[in-house]
C-alpha cells in the first residue's frame, strides 16, 4: 500500500501503481464473477470488468432490466443467466441488489454460498444491520466489499474516458486467508481510481450520511431555500436556476473537482471572493448541527430501520412516484428541464 497525506494526515492506499490491473487479472483468473442484478451499480461494474478481461457473468431475471443487459452485450446462455443459475456457476457473487431486494432474495442467495465461494457487496447495509436484514452469511465463504464513491452510470464513464472513481474496500469474513487480496483485486477490476480501506459499519454510516447530506438531501433542501428566496424577491425562474443550479453545476464543480475549492476562491472576481469568505462559515455554522443530528440518526440506526420498513412495503413505488414527482414538478426542476433543453450541442 501507498501511504499518503490527505490534509495533514497520513493514511495508506492502493493505487493502480502497486497493484497494477494486471496482477488483478492473475489472481483472479480461475474465478467466475456473478454479478447478480443488473440495476444501479451492476452494470458499470460488470462491463468494466468485462472490458478489463476478467471472467464476468450476470445474473437478471427476465424484464426491462433483462432487456438492458442484452442491449449492453451480454449473450442469454452464455454470459447472461437466471439469477439461480449464475448463483451455481458464480465463485466470487457480487450481490449488487437494492438493499430492500437483497433481504428479499438472501434466502435464495445463501443456498448458493458453499466453501470457497466468496460474497461482494457495494454497500455495507445488509451486513451491518444483519438482525434487521437476515443477511447472515456461513462461515466457510469470504465476505468482501468494494464500494464506488458514486453511481454505476459514473463509475462507467469514468472507465469509458480512461479515468477512475476512488472506491472503499473492507474484509467482514476471511475463510480464505486472501479475502484481502480479492477485495483489492475485485477493487481494480471494477476500475477504482484508488482504494482506500475501511469497515463495513464505517462504510454504511458514512455512506448513509453523505446521501442525506451534501450528496443529495442537503444539496436539494440549499437548491429549494435560494430559488425560493430568489423567486420571492422577483427573479424570474431562468434567473434564479442559473444562480442557484446552472452556474454550480456547468461551471464551477467541474473546476472545484480538477483544483480545489481554494483554486476557486482564488479565481474568481474580488467581489465573489469576498462574499464567498464572508458567507462560509456561517453557513458552516447553521448546517453542522443538523449534520450531528443526521449522523446520530444513522448511528442510532433508524434510518436503516426506517429505510427497511419504508422499501419494503408492497405500494413502496406508488409512494416513491408520488415524491418524486413533487420534486420534478417543481417550479425550480421544470425551469431546470427547459434550461437543459436550452444548452448548446456540441459538434
Amino acid at each position: 500500500m501507498a501511504k499518503l497525506n490527505f490534509g495533514g494526515v497520513d493514511e495508506e492506499v492502493v493505487t493502480r501503481e502497486e497493484y497494477p490491473l494486471e496482477k488483478s487479472r492473475e489472481f483472479l483468473k480461475k474465478q467466475t464473477i456473478a454479478v447478480i442484478g443488473y440495476g444501479v451499480q451492476g452494470p458499470g461494474q460488470a462491463m468494466n470488468m468485462r472490458d478489463n478481461g476478467f471472467n464476468v457473468i450476470v445474473g437478471q431475471r427476465p424484464g426491462k432490466t433483462y432487456d438492458k443487459a442484452v442491449a449492453d452485450g451480454w449473450v442469454p446462455g452464455k454470459t447472461l443467466f437466471g439469477i439461480e443459475d449464475a448463483l451455481k456457476k458464480g465463485t466470487i457473487i457480487c450481490f449488487l441488489l437494492s438493499d430492500a431486494a437483497q433481504i428479499a432474495l438472501w434466502p435464495t442467495v445463501k443456498q448458493y454460498l458453499k466453501k470457497g465461494k466468496t460474497l461482494y457487496f457495494s454497500h455495507g447495509f445488509g451486513i451491518t444491520y444483519s438482525k434487521k436484514t437476515g443477511i447472515k452469511p456461513p462461515k466457510n465463504v469470504d465476505v468482501v466489499l468494494v464500494a464506488p464513491k458514486g453511481s454505476g452510470t459514473s463509475l462507467r464513464r469514468l472507465f469509458v474516458e480512461g479515468k477512475g472513481l476512488n472506491s472503499s474496500f473492507a474484509v467482514f469474513q476471511d475463510a480464505s486467508g486472501h479475502a484481502r487480496e480479492t477485495a483489492i483485486a475485485m477493487g481494480i477490476g471494477v476500475g477504482s481510481g484508488y482504494l482506500f480501506e475501511t469497515d463495513f459499519y464505517r462504510e454504511v454510516t458514512s455512506d448513509l450520511t453523505g446521501e442525506r447530506g451534501t450528496l443529495m438531501g442537503a444539496i436539494q433542501g440549499i437548491f429549494a431555500a435560494q430559488y425560493e428566496v430568489l423567486r420571492e424577491n422577483g427573479h424570474s425562474p431562468s434567473e434564479a436556476f442559473n444562480e442557484t443550479v446552472e452556474e454550480l453545476t456547468q461551471s464551477l464543480m467541474p473546476l472545484v473537482a480538477e483544483n480545489g475549492m481554494d483554486w476557486m476562491y482564488a479565481n474568481c472576481s474580488t467581489t465573489a471572493q469576498r462574499g464567498a469568505l464572508d458567507w462560509w462559515k456561517p453557513f458552516h455554522d447553521a448546517t453542522k448541527p443538523v449534520f450531528k443530528k443526521l449522523y446520530q440518526s444513522v448511528k442510532s440506526q433508524k434510518e436503516a430501520t426506517q429505510s427497511i420498513e419504508r422499501n419494503s412495503q408492497p405500494d413502496y413505488r406508488e409512494k416513491l412516484e408520488v415524491e418524486l414527482a413533487e420534486l420534478r414538478e417543481s417550479e425550480m426542476w421544470q425551469a431546470g428541464k427547459t434550461v437543459r433543453s436550452l444548452r448548446p450541442e456540441r459538434n
